[in-house]
């Protein structure tokens, strides 16, 4: 399949290039207890070192998240979130020259990001948790990713007909709440309230989602899909995590979350440059 249709993803004063180089986020988990690094970043100065090696390496978005959202994680409150990522968010705003975007489903949380700063809000439950996440991101003009999920696996279900209707249920909140369509990114949620052969599904299918005309993120980054298919620890899934995205990439998709940027950036190249040959 070729590259998606060019287009510009404007993000607060930056402007994002979607379409035949696919972009990778860059995975910054400010939290104790991340699932893939175990809080390797939850200290201020460790955060930022991490987040200059993930530039360096060639992240043109940093994801920050000051909550893990693993199966079976352990909620905080906004407030705890916020003091987390609180004396991160304006040092990579002011460093490191790539958009910041807040991993938070809490529109308190991701206010105060987009007032310290960050130009993308990625919500793991797409608007449909907080309210006032939709309104937030409007008055601020952010772009925002929007990511499907259920509070509970369903086995019978045809996932990519879910998500679509999930999808269909956020642009109504979204153009109510006045977001700009092309504010927003899909993200089909892998590992998210879907069984395991939904989640190969969801990447398989990933094109169907096009219906909607708006870019694609994926996030398979060392997830237990990836453990499933064959044991292993979420450090040893960088592989299994290339495997994904290539795939996803050769169908298109715009955006890759991963943690090994280096390793991404050659892959994501090498696979474009094999799907846009004539």
């Amino acid at each position: 399949m070729p590259a998606a249709p060019s287009r510009t993803l404007l993000a607060r004063g930056h402007a994002l290039h979607l379409g035949p180089r696919t972009l990778i986020m860059g995975i910054l988990n400010v939290t104790p207890d991340s699932f893939s690094d175990g809080g390797r970043s939850a200290a201020p100065d460790d955060a930022l070192a991490n987040a200059r090696r993930l530039v360096a390496e060639g992240a043109e978005i940093l994801d920050v998240g000051g909550e893990s959202t693993r199966p079976g994680h352990t909620p905080v409150a906004a407030e705890d979130e916020w003091a987390r990522i609180a004396p991160v968010i304006p040092a990579l705003v002011a460093e490191m020259g790539v958009p910041v975007s807040v991993d938070t489903y809490k529109a308190e949380v991701a206010r105060r990001a987009l007032e310290a700063g960050a130009s993308i809000v990625n919500d793991v439950w797409g608007f449909t948790h907080d309210p006032d996440m939709a309104k937030v991101v409007a008055d601020y003009d952010a772009a925002a990713v929007v990511m499907h999920n259920r509070a509970e696996v369903d086995e019978s279900l045809d996932i990519v007909s879910e998500m679509l209707g999930f999808f269909e249920r956020v642009l109504e909140i979204a153009d109510r709440a006045g977001v700009k369509r092309e504010k927003l990114v899909l993200d089909p949620g892998i590992g998210f309230g879907k069984s395991f052969p939904q989640n190969l599904a969801a990447i398989r299918r990933l094109p169907e989602l096009r219906v909607l005309g708006l870019p694609i993120l994926l996030g398979t980054s060392r997830k237990s899909l990836i453990g499933k298919v064959i044991q292993t620890t979420p450090q040893e899934r960088v592989p299994g995590t290339i495997a994904s995205n290539v795939i996803a990439i050769m169908d298109g998709v715009e955006i890759i979350r991963v943690h090994d940027v280096a390793a991404h950036v050659q892959a994501a190249r090498v696979a474009e440059a094999i799907r846009d040959a004539s």
